[in-house]
């Protein structure tokens, strides 16, 4: 399904809750988002994130929005509270070298796939950021800006985000050269120059144009980056 079912309708001033209160008025329950971090990122993993959150006042998150939109203290914040208010949540983690191997948009589908699969409580229906994601048995509905308008949605972004994040500063305590805790893998001039200077990394994505650039190696077809 890419569409709402027939008959529901998401006003504009709805809110960020106004697609999971449409989809149950239609007798969806439970309703899971899913959303990942770090496909941009040359270096580090993906993750993906799925959360269900309860109806009603039980399921409101104090200060949710799109992860990127959040400063890390509020992501924090908002980690602690999906965590504790979800009625399941999962994350999924996609290595650097699976990225490689499996390329960046089949690994994406794939990290979303596993997390939705992961959830503890079996979702009637799932809403994805941005693009329909095939394959998880249940209907479900891609949202422009998903992260930014659908509560579960940007739950599961917080979710991959602060995961990421965390990962990010753990490989930083190993390879500081790069300084992955500031950039967390993604290009910056920091990271640039730390990668002309000193190559890639056992945790970067040597898919990407730069990274193989700062090896010394040809493009592939299909590079990323």
């Amino acid at each position: 399904m890419s569409t709402l079912p027939k008959g529901a309708t998401v006003r504009r001033d709805a809110g960020i809750y106004g697609y999971e209160r449409a989809l149950r008025r239609h007798g969806f329950e439970p309703i899971a988002g899913v959303d990942e971090a770090g496909r941009g990122a040359c270096a580090g993993p993906l993750v993906a994130g799925a959360a269900i959150l309860p109806a009603g006042k039980a399921g409101i998150v104090p200060g949710l929005a799109d992860s990127k939109l959040l400063t890390a203290a509020a992501r924090e914040r908002c980690y602690d509270q999906i965590v504790r208010r979800a009625l399941a949540w999962s994350v999924v983690v996609i290595p650097h070298d699976e990225c490689d191997r499996l390329g960046m948009h089949v690994a994406n589908v794939e990290a979303l796939r596993r997390a939705v699969a992961k959830l503890a409580l079996p979702a009637s229906y799932v809403l994805t950021d941005g693009f329909p994601v095939d394959g998880l048995g249940v209907p479900g509905l891609a949202v422009w800006k998903g992260d930014r308008v659908a509560a579960c949605v940007a739950a599961a972004s917080v979710l991959a985000k602060v995961t990421r994040d965390r990962l990010m500063v753990e490989l930083d305590e190993q390879w500081p050269a790069y300084d992955f805790k500031t950039h967390k893998g993604y290009i910056t001039a920091t990271h640039t120059a730390a990668l002309e200077e000193h190559g890639p990394s056992p945790v970067h994505r040597m898919r990407f144009v730069n990274v193989r650039r700062a090896a010394g190696l040809e493009p592939l077809p299909g590079d990323e980056g």
